[in-house]
């Protein structure tokens, strides 16, 4: 049996604290437009199920409702998550990672389990599964985190593009859940992240021809780098949850 990472076994928090949800419908992907950075930390996709967040985002209108959810910086077609290639509970917390974002400036550094809102997305598990009826049991994912280090003084154009269809790869594949990455700090480092169904299709999604170019044009240019599996565990009703060390 796996133990707890810093022994985070998480309750939910109060009613106060909870994401109230009137309607699950999930509006047009297309109503999602801003910059880069923005959909990165502002998480866009938690503008799409979600209200409106006007300051950062304009809305198309009378767009129809639809599948197709973004669970990454990029929303183009090819990069959207179908919903109805992945079971209820993958759905359900492919649209509550939507609002995953970091609550600490050392993310990068920092235990993972302290690094984001997850006590937020489980409340908001919790919150859809009731608002659709659905009975929550026992759900375990698998999580990849990667952390590196590369010189302030890189020049990283050439890697967004090698991330980009990396990416397409992997929701190609299927079964990605959630794809974050971070800015790199004062020194480098950084953060990223994915949530998959589980790990043969991390596996999958990992094998294509992006991921060994991405790797391979890479593999000079971190001073420092490490690699997590975890274990996302979801207990039944969704009122408690850990996240463990991946064990085979």
């Amino acid at each position: 049996m796996a133990s707890p990472v810093d022994g985070s076994l998480c309750h939910p928090p109060s009613l106060l604290q909870e994401v109230s949800l009137i309607d699950t419908t999930l509006p047009n992907h297309q109503r999602i437009t801003g910059s880069f950075d923005v959909q990165r930390f502002d998480s866009a996709a938690s503008f799409q199920p979600l209200s409106p967040h006007k300051e950062n985002y304009e809305y198309a209108k009378d767009s129809p409702s639809e599948n197709l959810l973004a669970v990454s910086p990029y929303f183009e077609r090819s990069h959207l998550l179908d919903l109805a290639t992945v079971s209820k509970p993958n759905q359900l917390l492919a649209k509550a990672l939507t609002i995953l974002r970091t609550v600490r400036h050392d993310y990068a550094t920092a235990p993972y389990v302290n690094s984001f809102n997850w006590q937020s997305v489980v409340g908001l598990l919790r919150s859809l599964a009731e608002a659709e009826g659905y009975q929550w049991l026992r759900e375990s994912f698998y999580v990849i985190v990667f952390r590196s280090q590369v010189p302030p003084t890189t020049d990283r154009s050439h890697l967004a593009l090698l991330d980009e269809k990396a990416h397409e790869e992997a929701m190609e594949s299927g079964g990605l859940l959630k794809y974050f990455f971070g800015v790199p700090d004062t020194a480098g480092r950084n953060l990223a992240t994915c949530v998959w169904r589980d790990r043969d299709d991390a596996k999958r999604g990992g094998a294509g021809e992006g991921h060994r170019r991405a790797m391979r044009a890479t593999a000079g240019l971190y001073t420092e780098w490490k690699v997590e599996r975890l274990r996302l565990v979801i207990e039944e009703g969704a009122y408690e949850w850990s996240i463990v060390e991946w064990v085979d």
